[in-house]
């Protein structure tokens, strides 16, 4: 791992250099944050540690320290570009020392280039009140990578901007290897030097200013190749030539130089999802449903074997006089995961089955989990929440309710609310014994003083009860100053 501090270091030295360079008309935007939690019982309560970009800590007494300094994009210019440098040290979390955020955006016209580590949350989901994307939620630690695409919607030619397309092709790099050794226990499997691949285009259909109705839909695919594999003393390597690359960008089986799975079906760990949403706004009024459908490999991805797993959610927008200005209801099933049997064709059944996904989990790789959190939906417990030391999701079959809600009682106090009942049948290949129920509750409270508006004073209580989580309280000071020069 020398060499990726190495890199990190390059970067940020690049960053401060370009900071340093910059014209004195320009203007930086900087961010001082202190946050400091305090819990009972078994660990943190759920919403105090989910869908945080993995900045936070299961231990029952943490502490954290995070500045940001951050030059945002021209866009009236042809060329521009935006960066960032993020730090944190911390108390009780998983490292001491963390860059968060480092990372160059280059934008030329429509077309954007970014390099490094950047926050980013899940497609068509409000990131404070969802329960988080089954794909992507916000719930772990960037991905360092090269991204290059279109992030904002442009027309598409000819349609008189009724249709507007976007999206993007990245390659990364996993960062755990040294927290992966440290959390397994002995024998327990592990890999390292793994690459990270995502892809996605969406689209839009409608113009506000003529009709009411928006709709947006996309696929988005992502995969984990390359790097090694350990348990115990058995390694599995995996190889990243250049035709590995291609070979996740579309996906296909490995050569002979992979292990047989690899072969048979597609090399890597694949998975992605489709989106729709429809939006009907009026007035001061917005009232939007979506749907997420997540797949793994190929099986589910198209409509063989019925599209029964997903996330189904409604949003309401409401006037910013009201006291309650955003609601978010969200239902969310894993429980099918293309049925419950699974053969792959051999000499003596022909006919091949595809079942028992197993989101998340993969034969080779530690599954779909930075730093020990699940990269997708929270609801399926991360790795992290692990006794035994194995970096894999137990509680994958589940189905939950969810509520968001934020508003402002004041113009200085604003708040949110999350409240999710959960329910878990463990997995196919380890059912649990009987069905497992938790619900987890936030309530968040903001204090913006008027006289001082670059001031934040956040308070956040979080409640725990149930067969997996436990009985858990927990409350969660933060102190944020932001700015520029």
């Amino acid at each position: 791992m020398v060499y990726l501090h190495k890199v990190g270091a390059l970067l940020c030295l690049l960053l401060i250099s370009c900071m340093a360079e910059s014209q004195s008309g320009e203007r930086f935007n900087y961010r001082i944050e202190s946050i400091t939690g305090y819990s009972n019982g078994l660990q943190t309560p759920f919403w105090l540690v989910s869908n945080r970009q993995g900045l936070s800590s299961l231990t029952k007494e943490n502490s954290c320290l995070r500045v940001g300094l951050f030059h945002p994009s021209e866009p009236r210019k042809k060329i521009s570009f935006a960066y960032g440098l993020d730090l944190t040290t911390a108390m009780h979390y998983s490292a001491t020392f963390t860059i968060q955020q480092a990372y160059l955006d280059i934008y030329y016209k429509v077309l954007q280039a970014s390099v490094g580590s950047k926050e980013r949350w899940g497609e068509l989901k409000n990131p404070l009140l969802s329960s988080g994307g089954l794909m992507y939620s916000g719930n772990a630690r960037p991905i360092p990578q090269l991204r290059v695409g279109i992030p904002e919607y442009v027309a598409v030619p000819y349609t008189k901007g009724w249709l507007q397309i976007r999206g993007h092709v990245a390659y990364g790099l996993f960062t755990d290897d040294d927290w992966q050794t440290s959390f397994i226990k002995t024998g327990g499997k592990r890999t390292e030097h793994v690459l990270y691949h995502s892809k996605a285009l969406f689209w839009k259909i409608g113009k506000e200013q003529f009709t009411p109705f928006i709709y947006e839909g996309g696929l988005e695919m992502s995969a984990q190749f390359g790097g090694n594999s350990i348990t115990g003393n058995s390694v599995t390597d995996m190889p990243n030539r250049a035709m590995d690359f291609l070979r996740v960008f579309i996906p296909s089986g490995g050569d002979k130089s992979t292990p047989l799975g690899e072969q048979t079906n597609v090399y890597g760990n694949h998975l992605g999802s489709w989106h729709s949403s429809l939006a009907y706004t009026r007035n001061e009024w917005t009232i939007r449903a979506y749907f997420e459908h997540y797949f793994e490999d190929h099986s589910m991805m198209f409509l063989e074997y019925g599209w029964k797993d997903g996330l189904v959610g409604v949003e309401f927008t409401l006037p910013k006089r009201m006291m309650v200005q955003q609601v978010v209801l969200e239902y969310m099933t894993s429980r099918d995961q293309s049925g419950p049997v699974y053969n792959d064709t051999n000499d003596v059944i022909a006919e091949q089955i595809s079942a028992t996904d197993n989101y998340y989990n993969h034969g080779i790789y530690t599954g779909w989990q930075h730093w020990g959190m699940g990269i997708g939906s929270p609801l399926m417990l991360s790795p992290i929440y692990n006794s035994d030391g194995s970096i894999s999701f137990k509680n994958n079959r589940l189905e939950s309710t969810h509520l968001g809600m934020s508003g402002a009682l004041t113009r200085e106090v604003s708040y949110r609310m999350l409240y999710t009942r959960s329910q878990s049948w463990g997995t196919y290949g380890e059912p649990a014994r009987e069905v497992l129920t938790d619900t987890y509750l936030m309530w968040e409270m903001n204090y913006q003083p008027q006289r001082l508006r670059s001031w934040r004073f956040g308070a956040s209580l979080g409640i725990d009860r149930g067969d997996m989580s436990g009985t858990n309280h927990g409350i969660l000071f933060s102190i944020r100053k932001t700015g520029h020069f």
